[in-house]
């Protein structure tokens, strides 16, 4: 990668990014670069290689967190890729880049930093709140909260509560499914973000508010067991 950055870097100021969109797209980089990379990408991705901005769709992309038309040399920085699905990453963020004054970020980056810190899930309607700034651009930039998501994350909640209802049984092999059974289903399913809120959750000031229809699994999402075995 150093290599290929260093190529990127002797082409003309103004032609880098063209170059760099050139080197990225050669069937060689293909072979020792990208296909490598988005299979490391894809094992840290959540759920079953999920989009790491969506969480709903598969992630077959490499997006560059900071677009290549913004910072070229940026091309084959490790940490500078993310897997996204092509809707995200084509439809929605492209090759959009919001900053503060200062030049700093204001996109979450889901590798570096935890996105609960500027995000909030309502769990009853499936949409997110922003905390920070941040959370409200990347809200707007990666389409966090269209119809389809929040639909899809008000279904993910129920998938959770019904397997939590599940979990004594299984725990005292009673149940039909054993807890690592459970577990699976939870955490490859779409929209892994939900689960992620529910545990966070559980331990807020409005709990007995978010969870009043569901009061039965909150002793569960507060056991130490099913919390190891679910934030894995």
């Amino acid at each position: 990668m150093v290599v290929l950055t260093e190529e990127i870097r002797a082409a003309r100021s103004g032609s880098r990014t063209e170059t760099a969109r050139q080197i990225w797209r050669r069937s060689s980089t293909r072979d020792d670069v990208t296909t490598p990379v988005r299979t490391v990408l894809a094992s840290m991705a959540p759920g079953a290689e999920r989009c790491m901005y969506c969480g709903d769709n598969q992630g077959t992309d490499i997006d560059h967190h900071e677009p290549l038309a913004r910072n070229p040399l940026r091309t084959f920085d490790w940490l500078n890729h993310l897997l996204a699905c092509s809707h995200c990453n084509s439809h929605h963020k492209r090759d959009r880049f919001p900053v503060d004054g200062e030049g700093r970020p204001l996109l979450i980056d889901p590798s570096a930093e935890d996105p609960f810190d500027h995000l909030l899930l309502s769990l009853s309607v499936g949409e997110y709140r922003p905390l920070t700034e941040k959370g409200a651009r990347s809200i707007e930039v990666f389409g966090l909260n269209r119809p389809i998501l929040a639909r899809g994350r008000r279904q993910a909640f129920g998938v959770v509560v019904m397997c939590l209802r599940q979990w004594r049984a299984a725990e005292s092999g009673t149940g039909p499914y054993e807890p690592d059974v459970l577990v699976q289903i939870i955490r490859e399913q779409p929209c892994a973000d939900v689960c992620q809120a529910m545990l966070r959750q559980a331990d807020s000031p409005g709990t007995a508010v978010v969870f009043r229809k569901v009061p039965e699994i909150v002793p569960i999402l507060r056991d130490p067991v099913v919390r190891s075995a679910l934030l894995r």
